[in-house]
């Protein structure tokens, strides 16, 4: 397996131009703090250090990075991205749901991590996409502007310019890119809602997240799709962007996803379920979480561009099981249809 090497010398610094605004959501802030929500692709002592430096102003001056913002003040960032470690491109499958000369939108299988880091020097995402276009070298984080987690499948946009980048980046701070997702939960939900529960690090267990009062703002509205005897399938929207949001939040409400490791309420079998559902549930070892749709406007020409990742096959698989067992000779409810079952299910409250 190849392993990260040093960049070469010849390659010249990439420049970055951003003109920004702070939201007032971020208010109160200290202005490192807010820029690394506004532009989470660079780390948050580059931030500082462009801070430091004048590279990144704030309302036409030069600020410290401990300085507090109001929101509405205009952000300024002329700065160079120097040069890092770069990593090896490796010969990964990724399937490409939608391809241009400015983006990618690839569908990210379950189990491939996206970033090189601690434990996970290669084999990711980011490996995948330099062999992939070797010209995402170029680009931060070969052209990554959002991530999803290891185990969590679907769409993601890759960046294959500087200046799309920069776009993409945006349009990201300003929630101007749309994300719904499918998750299969715990239990049989009647309808639809929202949770408006503020977010941060688990005070204990630092690998994970929790709803916390003091937290970051967190927005997650859900509706049924299908509802199984003991299961939901639920579409899932995003009004805010933080690590883990949607598990906690399903979590938090008493209705975990299928699978997940970190936050799952432990396996939960339909009274009298079938040997091959027993199973199915009990193989099934990640979040049932997918990314089946991405919404944005083309960074070049702003025309909306809509994709939409189709279901890995485990997830699938196990969705057929759950059907099978809802239509079961004997079961309880078995002689609706599925149509009759999804509409039963469906709720309208969805903004």
């Amino acid at each position: 397996m190849s392993e990260p090497h040093l960049p070469d010398p010849s390659v010249q610094p990439d420049p970055v131009q951003l003109r920004l605004e702070i939201p007032s959501r971020l208010a109160g802030k200290r202005f490192d703090q807010a820029l690394a929500e506004l532009v989470p692709q660079y780390s948050r002592s580059r931030l500082s250090a462009w801070i430091r430096s004048g590279q990144a102003t704030l309302a036409g001056k030069s600020v410290r990075p401990r300085d507090v913002v109001s929101g509405g003040e205009s952000v300024r960032i002329e700065a160079v991205v120097e040069p890092e470690l770069r990593f090896a491109a490796q010969d990964i499958p990724v399937e490409v749901l939608h391809r241009d000369r400015d983006v990618l939108v690839i569908n990210k299988p379950p189990g491939l991590v996206v970033h090189p880091g601690a434990g996970n020097p290669s084999g990711t995402l980011q490996n995948a996409l330099l062999a992939l276009d070797p010209e995402l070298a170029r680009v931060p984080r070969a052209g990554i502007v959002h991530r999803l987690d290891k185990d969590t499948s679907g769409a993601l946009v890759v960046a294959r310019t500087l200046a799309a980048h920069t776009k993409l980046v945006a349009l990201l701070a300003e929630r101007d890119v749309h994300r719904r997702y499918v998750a299969l939960v715990q239990g049989a939900l009647i309808a639809g809602g929202s949770v408006r529960a503020p977010m941060g690090r688990h005070p204990r267990d630092r690998l994970k997240m929790a709803v916390q009062e003091d937290g970051r703002e967190a927005v997650t509205h859900y509706r049924v799709r299908e509802r199984f005897r003991a299961h939901t399938l639920l579409q899932v929207e995003l009004e805010t962007g933080r690590t883990h949001q949607i598990r906690v939040h399903l979590a938090h409400i008493r209705h975990a996803i299928v699978g997940d490791p970190l936050y799952g309420s432990g396996l939960r079998l339909p009274k009298g379920a079938g040997p091959e559902l027993a199973e199915g549930l009990r193989a099934f070892k990640r979040q049932a979480l997918h990314a089946e749709l991405l919404q944005f406007a083309h960074p070049r020409s702003g025309r909306e561009i809509s994709v939409e990742a189709p279901l890995p096959e485990d997830f699938a698989t196990l969705l057929g099981l759950l059907r099978a067992d809802e239509t079961a000779p004997g079961v309880p409810g078995s002689e609706r249809t599925p149509g009759q079952r999804k509409r039963k299910a469906h709720s309208p409250n969805m903004r």
